[in-house]
């Protein structure tokens, strides 16, 4: 683990001064922290003073796009579902002062667990776990939906009506403060992505970033903690079940921000994963093409957004002289997936 001086992002003796003061008692020894690799977006430290381990959240550094990396937000959801069947970590302390370290940030138990986010770690954890494992992840899902907003606090969470719409728009800003080169095809997709419209089913709270790499498991496969709520909302459910259809397809794992999974032995496959959903959630999922286009549009300006903040210089981790090869591959596959002549969506024209 990194010495106080030597940690982009997190200074902590002023860590230390602030928990001392706001959590007395919590501490024993000096901290020490490490950067925890995997995220491309939020900065995520695991800190220890030799006794206890913690987690902090903080935005990136540098390019920071104005709706995106409240950390208020995510600590207000994650600490709403503490109580509910979906594991998420206890949350210790939030701090929206940016003079402490530097931005705002907030505090976490650390939980036993692993990401797996690639085809070589399912493989190691067996056919009939790396089932499970996805079967868990798509309960989980179901039971996230299932959720009453108001009965977690969390009303007043999102504004559903008009989801859909006021989503592809805030995407679209978010690219356009993002724009630094030519990008073949995002336009038209987010275009398209407009013209097909389908009607939202009932709304939920919702997670935004969905996918196996973003839930802790245990050796058995079962879920220990979802992490990474920057995106959460209260709107339309199925772009979660999106995404994760997107995650599961099995081609060029080694493309993506972050790698696919599908092709590992035991996998379900995106129409197993699509139709457990609608079977345990009740849902009509017939316009899944679209919000999988839309999962491949979101991506693709996330990334864009990384591509630009490592191009200025602001991105702490390796791999990110690569990233900016992804955007015309999310772009492509979400062209692909909208032109599907399914009947899948329709527009509300």
């Amino acid at each position: 683990m990194s010495a106080p001086d030597s940690l982009p992002g997190l200074d902590l003796d002023r860590l230390r001064a602030h928990l001392d003061r706001e959590l007395p008692g919590l501490l024993d020894g000096d901290l020490r922290a490490e950067l925890i690799q995997g995220g491309r977006s939020n900065l995520t430290y695991r800190v220890t003073d030799g006794t206890g381990t913690w987690v902090v959240r903080r935005p990136p550094l540098g390019h920071v796009l104005a709706t995106a990396h409240d950390m208020a937000r995510e600590h207000r959801v994650i600490s709403a579902l503490a109580p509910t069947s979906v594991p998420v970590p206890r949350t210790l302390l939030l701090c929206e002062d940016p003079e402490v370290i530097g931005a705002p940030f907030y505090v976490m138990e650390h939980v036993a667990g692993t990401p797996y986010r690639s085809e070589e770690q399912l493989r190691a954890l067996g056919p009939e776990r790396t089932r499970a494992a996805v079967h868990h992840l798509v309960d989980t899902l179901v039971d996230l939906h299932a959720v009453d907003p108001a009965a977690v606090g969390l009303a007043g969470f999102g504004r559903p009506e008009g989801f859909l719409d006021r989503q592809l728009r805030r995407w679209g800003k978010q690219l356009d403060s993002s724009r630094s080169r030519e990008l073949p095809g995002m336009d038209e997709l987010h275009a398209g992505l407009g013209r097909t419209l389908p009607h939202s089913p009932a709304p939920a709270i919702v997670h935004g970033d969905y996918r196996l790499d973003n839930v802790l498991m245990d050796p058995d496969g079962t879920p220990t903690a979802v992490l990474d709520w920057e995106m959460s909302t209260f709107g339309d459910p199925l772009t979660d079940l999106g995404l994760l259809v997107m995650y599961s397809e099995q081609r060029d794992a080694d493309l993506l921000s972050a790698p696919t999974t599908g092709g590992a032995p035991g996998h379900p496959s995106p129409q197993e994963i699509v139709g457990r959903y609608a079977e345990r959630s009740g849902r009509d999922v017939a316009a899944v093409d679209w919000y999988t286009a839309f999962a491949y549009f979101k991506l693709a300006v996330i990334v864009e957004g990384i591509h630009y903040r490592w191009t200025l210089g602001r991105t702490v981790g390796p791999g990110f002289d690569r990233i900016g090869s992804v955007v015309p591959v999310f772009v492509a596959r979400g062209l692909e997936r909208l032109a599907r002549p399914s009947g899948h969506s329709h527009s509300e024209d």
